[in-house]
């Protein structure tokens, strides 16, 4: 029918009909080439070429690379991909404002390191041979273990306009012995600056020792200058941090108990295993809301001695690990865990922000294990259920469940310590902070990777 009609108008009508079909193929002619050109313009923008050579370009999901320090050198820089990989060149992109007496202007510049540069072919940096790595650039492609721990564990600037309250930044150390008898948490806190200055710090010891608890502390107060120039390396009213070059956590402690009567006092130290990490990350709310999170030490072990009172308590072996957390934390709770078995470890958590700041129940919650040659997967389609007895969780149940991660974990709980937490108060009053200890169940693969294996871990949640 259809070539009927176009024989019939092509008899009756010719010159329209030929005009016609002309402009049908010309039409169809610049469709086919406009999609050709914009396919290769689309290719030509993801090229690695234009972001300085090389043959991948990483991103952050929604900008730069926050951490490109730690991807570089524990992620890329670990056994399981560095024989994969020629070279890694981190580079990044701002603006600079030119002012001059003829012009004015904003100017797109790059930066990077050169000898990095030159390993991924960039033309630009191959013609100038005066450009040279110095020892800041050195710094950052090789660092020690103590530099890479001091940039993940740096504190940060309290925010000046605050719109909320209750800011604190924290070292967060716990230990464990191989039965879950004995077990120790350890604070080192700064709050907001204060008048002069001076961050108000607290260092708190909460010892657990055959189901007895007692908790010691110390007050004093830091210049925030020296708090953002040195920590983690601290001192506050005769208790220490230190970070040392090759990459453990040395603590001296000088405390009292809540009566002032018992001394705890000690030299502890921290040795991580290598390789097991989590870079910083923050979630951001409304009106500058603002939490984060790192964990420079996912795994670990502990040497030395606590002396509290006349007695004496060995470490030696305590599986150890050390996070970091900043933020405000006015009517904010979270749920959180950790646990290692064999050569993996894993934490899981989640945050729950005040309602005004963000929607708590649309907020994600988040899994990571970590293998001895460094990240195994990541979820952040997680659940966290609690079954309840009498108002103290008697079971932890966490589920991921992600294209590279289907784990199972149930803690079941042995231990549990309530604090009232007046630093998340809300309209309602303080929180009960909830320090969970128990024997855990995992179950499940990881990027094709069978686990199952049972071993005691610790966990934190909150109750009205």
């Amino acid at each position: 029918m259809i070539v009927r009609l176009a024989v019939r108008s092509l008899s009756t009508r010719p010159m329209r009909t030929a005009v016609l079909s002309i402009g049908f193929g010309l039409s169809i002619a610049v469709m086919a080439e406009l999609l050709g050109v914009g396919e290769v313009i689309l290719e030509q923008a993801h090229a690695p070429a234009l972001a300085g050579g090389g043959d991948v370009v990483l991103t952050g999901a929604v900008g730069s690379l926050d951490s490109a320090r730690f991807v570089a050198t524990d992620v890329l820089g670990s056994e399981q991909f560095r024989r994969r990989i020629a070279a890694v060149s981190p580079s990044r992109r701002a603006t600079l404002y030119l002012l001059s007496a003829n012009a004015n202007g904003p100017i797109a510049v790059r930066g990077g390191i050169p000898s990095r540069e030159r390993a991924v072919g960039d033309p630009e940096v191959a013609a100038q041979a005066a450009w040279a790595d110095d020892r800041r650039d050195t710094a950052w492609i090789d660092p020690k273990p103590g530099e890479l721990l001091r940039a993940m564990d740096r504190f940060h600037p309290s925010p000046a306009d605050a719109a909320f309250g209750g800011y604190a930044e924290w070292l967060y150390f716990n230990a464990r012995s191989a039965d879950g008898i004995e077990r120790f948490y350890l604070t080192f806190m700064a709050g907001a600056p204060g008048e002069g200055g001076a961050r108000p710090m607290l260092v708190r010891l909460q010892l657990n020792r055959g189901g007895t608890t007692a908790n010691f502390s110390a007050l004093g107060s830091v210049a925030d200058r020296d708090v953002l120039d040195r920590a983690p390396d601290l001192d506050v009213a005769g208790n220490r941090v230190r970070v040392t070059d090759d990459g453990r956590y040395a603590i001296s402690l000088s405390l009292y108990d809540e009566s002032g009567s018992t001394p705890l006092a000690g030299d502890i130290v921290l040795t991580p295993n290598a390789g097991r990490s989590i870079p910083p990350a923050a979630i951001h709310g409304a009106r500058g809301w603002v939490s984060g999170y790192t964990v420079p030490v996912l795994s670990g072990a502990f040497t030395g001695t606590l002396r509290v009172g006349n007695d004496t308590l060995t470490v030696d072996g305590m599986a150890g690990y050390h996070d970091h957390n900043w933020g405000f934390w006015e009517g904010v709770r979270w749920q959180w865990g950790q646990v290692a078995g064999g050569d993996l470890s894993i934490v899981f958590g989640r945050v729950f922000p005040p309602a005004d700041v963000a929607d708590p129940s649309r907020m994600p919650g988040f899994l990571g294990v970590i293998g001895p040659d460094g990240p195994i997967a990541f979820s952040t389609n997680v659940s966290i259920r609690e079954d309840e007895d009498r108002g103290t969780p008697r079971a932890v149940t966490v589920q991921a469940r992600d294209r590279q991660v289907q784990l199972t974990l149930r803690l079941d709980v042995r231990e549990s310590v309530r604090t009232a937490m007046a630093l998340t108060r809300d309209a309602s009053g303080a929180m009960t902070f909830l320090q969970l200890g128990g024997e855990y169940q995992v179950t499940g693969r990881a990027a094709g990777r069978d686990i199952n294996f049972s071993a005691r871990g610790s966990a934190e949640t909150f109750r009205r």
